[in-house]
């Protein structure tokens, strides 16, 4: 009994030897033909890898000679909003018998150059807009038209290209208001060089760490002070979904002299446009501690003179918007 046993359990380790010794065998075949399978799948990835490099510059090469150098984008969007109003006798309203009138106007030009070498990139924005209030129960208020905003900005940059995303740069800015004898009172003028950076298409990133801030201003009572420092940039559009564009640019000037004398602004403006023409919203924010003391200078009576330590802590931040009709001109070439 005992020998029929030992016969029959070296019987079973046989037959099991043998199984395993099969599948190791089989296991290794298996290995040996995905790994010639995966050799020759890999020559031609690197062979078609080769050809889609080559087939993208030949791309490149055509696309140049479609649209041949210089290479201009033009154009011009905006907005612009009209609104009449009119009471009588509407006594729910501390001014039962008024008339208004709000008038506004945005408007955005550009006209940019690309070369092979270099590219000039200009743009310009004005915002204007007047109120008209005429409480017609009295006869000595203001019936005339008055400011409701006013800015200007010009840009003009010129990069030389060292990439396809990195540029030695130079840029000039001018900004001011336009009306109430304000223009060029105060106005700012920034001219310096540095480098651009166009990590992507409609993106474009200025810094200046040599820039020069000229301020400009004929008030008695104020001290604008003109300082070297640095120069940020940034101007960015996108169409955010079928319909709505968002234009945004931020314009920042840190002085190396003193923190009172740095600034900056921003300017967004979003648009829902059908063949050229929608609804627009147009608003701006911006911190400039030297316009803040002017402002509370300004209020001071003749002769008297500001205190000179009136902190540019109690700066205010100030915004502006404009909602109404807008348009879009653009031609490319």
């Amino acid at each position: 009994m005992t020998k029929k046993l030992l016969l029959t359990g070296l019987a079973i380790f046989s037959i099991s030897f043998g199984v395993q010794a099969q599948s190791t065998e089989e296991l290794a075949a298996t290995k040996a033909a995905k790994e010639k399978e995966l050799s020759t799948l890999e020559a031609q990835l690197a062979e078609l890898t080769g050809k889609v490099g080559a087939l993208k510059g030949e791309v490149t090469d055509l696309t140049d000679k479609l649209t041949p150098y210089p290479r201009w984008d033009v154009g011009a969007l905006g907005s612009a909003g009209l609104n009449f109003s009119g009471f009588n006798n509407w006594f729910s309203k501390g001014t039962p018998n008024t008339e208004a009138v709000n008038i506004g106007l945005v408007t955005n030009a550009y006209a940019n150059l690309q070369q092979k070498k270099y590219f000039w990139r200009n743009g310009a924005n004005l915002t204007l807009a007047w109120l008209k209030f005429d409480d017609l129960d009295k006869d000595d208020d203001n019936e005339d038209f008055q400011t409701a905003a006013d800015a200007f900005n010009f840009t003009s940059l010129f990069g030389y290209k060292l990439s396809e995303k990195w540029a030695i740069s130079t840029l000039g800015e001018y900004r001011t208001s336009v009306l109430d004898g304000k223009f060029n009172n105060p106005g700012y003028f920034d001219i310096g060089v540095g480098a651009t950076w166009t990590p992507i298409t409609d993106l474009v990133v200025v810094l200046h760490p040599l820039n020069y801030n000229f301020v400009f201003s004929n008030e008695d009572k104020v001290s604008y002070e003109s300082s070297l420092g640095c120069k940020i940039m940034a101007d960015y559009k996108r169409q955010l979904i079928k319909g709505i564009a968002w234009k945004t640019n931020f314009s920042a000037f840190l002085s190396y002299k003193e923190t009172e004398y740095s600034n900056w602004t921003w300017i967004n403006g979003l648009t829902t446009a059908v063949r050229g023409v929608g609804i627009s919203l147009d608003f701006g924010l911006r911190n400039n501690k030297q316009e803040s003391y002017a402002g509370y200078t300004s209020g001071l009576p003749d002769g008297e003179t500001p205190d000179p330590i009136f902190d540019f802590g109690n700066n205010k931040l100030q915004t502006y918007y404009l909602l109404g009709f807008s348009y879009a001109l653009a031609t490319k070439k």
